[in-house]
């Protein structure tokens, strides 16, 4: 592969279907930016393939495994081109067609990489995809008329894992691997934190997204915790639902919290004169906490109408915002304490 493509494909293209993370990834130091964007691009066809509703969930699960079979070494022109051909044409944005139709290059760039960074790259995919496989696995077809849950705390707690706290881990394994010595706690304690921190993002999209996932057979709120107060995923199809649900929410909010302010400890580890890498995860956490001001203060959060979210000018805003701030611990924690303030008020009992 020469390198106008792979510039085009974690340029343009990773521009094109990365929206607001392709913003963080440009913040990030040089070396750093390839094999995360690699991984990105790779998990967002692999996420493409299953969320594709017109092909059913048995079949997306074998499409799934197959590329995640190439990513993980086994190369087979064949099988790419099946996955081009029987989800690319269910798209309808057009860049996510040329993602899928590219998937060949993507693979390319994988070698391309140091043996370490091409590791972590693989084991990320990996496990992003064993998230996929466990929604593939879990939840009937969107078309099925039928909703099923999570059982436990500890299977929602393992779902957001899955799907974005390895996240943390990969970030804090990159740079460990790329900015030696940066970061100010021992490595565990990061990656613990890290792990805490993609949790945070993810339990942010689960209960914003709540209403529309039930609309697809989801419920990740666990049936244990449903039934504590009276109510089954069912019920929480009715908007007027949103009052007695409430107790659920604020329940998954006040956890979701603790795990933001381990968000905001793992960013204050980074030191300020790594302002790229520190402005890269202070992104997330500033749009995470006013998504949940929003939801803390939306009282028909049931509604798939009434779904919340912070507008591209008010990214914009945060992201200008947060030039003075990052260079100060004590600005980061009051801005941060700020917001955690607001939320809590709102949901106190």
């Amino acid at each position: 592969m020469n390198s106008n493509s792979r510039a085009f494909l974690l340029g343009p293209l990773l521009k094109s279907v990365s929206r607001s993370f392709y913003l963080t990834l440009r913040i990030l130091p040089a070396s750093m930016r390839d094999p995360i964007g690699l991984a990105y691009l790779l998990a967002r066809a692999a996420d493409t393939i299953a969320d594709t509703s017109l092909i059913p969930p048995p079949r997306r699960l074998e499409l799934l495994l197959s590329l995640r079979a190439q990513v993980e070494g086994t190369r087979d022109e064949a099988a790419l081109a099946q996955i081009a051909n029987e989800v690319a044409g269910q798209q309808a944005q057009p860049d996510e067609c040329v993602s899928l139709e590219r998937l060949g290059d993507a693979l390319a760039i994988l070698p391309q990489l140091s043996a370490n960074d091409a590791h972590a790259v693989r084991d990320i995919v990996t496990t992003l995809t064993t998230g996929m496989k466990f929604d593939l696995r879990t939840f009937p077809d969107e078309t099925s008329g039928r909703i099923a849950a999570l059982d436990e705390m500890s299977e929602l707690d393992r779902y957001t894992y899955l799907v974005a706290g390895c996240v943390g881990e990969f970030w804090t394994r990159m740079t460990h691997a790329h900015m030696p010595g940066v970061l100010k706690m021992p490595a565990d304690t990061m990656l613990a934190r890290g792990v805490r921190f993609g949790q945070a993002l993810q339990m942010t999209n689960v209960l914003r997204d709540c209403a529309r996932d039930l609309r697809i057979s989801r419920c990740y709120l666990p049936n244990t915790l449903l039934a504590r107060h009276g109510l089954t995923p069912e019920a929480l199809l009715d908007p007027a639902t949103s009052a007695q649900a409430r107790p659920v929410l604020c329940e998954l909010l006040r956890d979701t919290l603790d795990r933001y302010r381990d968000a905001v400890d793992y960013t204050l580890a980074i030191p300020a004169g790594a302002i790229r890498l520190r402005l890269a995860c202070l992104w997330p956490i500033m749009i995470g906490l006013d998504t949940l001001v929003l939801l803390a203060h939306n009282d028909a959060w049931l509604d798939p109408d009434r779904v919340i979210k912070v507008k591209h000018n008010d990214v914009y805003r945060i992201i200008a915002s947060s030039m003075p701030l990052a260079v100060s611990d004590a600005l980061v924690r009051r801005w941060t304490e700020r917001r955690i303030g607001t939320i809590s008020a709102a949901i106190r009992p």
